[in-house]
């Protein structure tokens, strides 16, 4: 039995440093409030990981060799914003990791501009067709 005591000792010892770095006040932060009455309540997306190995080299307890990794990743999702009664949930912008994420990020903004483009040109075409739109009534 006492050559799983080392590794259970540094698997025990692993997950309790993960939960010291990992808790309920790492998504969902402490309210902060301001001198005007309003609440902001930080809430953030956690990653983390970690990974625990170990060996006993020889015949006695003496010999073990045994190594752990923890890595935690912490990155802010919104603000949730309360004054007077009223909860507003404000974006906290991350800025995109790949290539990929900055043109799903800029794609609204692109087709937009395209049909706003093409809107323009119909007018346009409509206008020295001598059509007349009724937009509003």
């Amino acid at each position: 039995m006492e050559k799983n005591s080392s590794l259970s000792d540094l698997m025990r010892d692993t997950i309790d440093k993960v939960h010291e770095m990992v808790d309920t006040n790492s998504i969902v932060g402490k309210p902060i409030v301001t001198s005007d009455g309003v609440t902001l309540i930080p809430i953030s997306k956690v990653h983390f990981g970690f990974g625990i190995g170990g060996g006993d080299y020889g015949k006695t307890t003496s010999n073990f060799g045994g190594a752990s990794a923890a890595g935690v990743n912490i990155d802010p999702v919104v603000f949730l914003i309360i004054k007077d009664g009223v909860a507003r949930v404000l974006p906290a912008a991350v800025p995109p990791a790949s290539s990929v994420e900055r043109i799903v990020d800029m794609a609204p903004d692109v087709i937009n501009k395209v049909v706003k483009i093409f809107d323009k040109k119909e007018a346009e075409v409509e206008e020295e067709a001598g059509y007349t739109t009724v937009t509003d009534m």
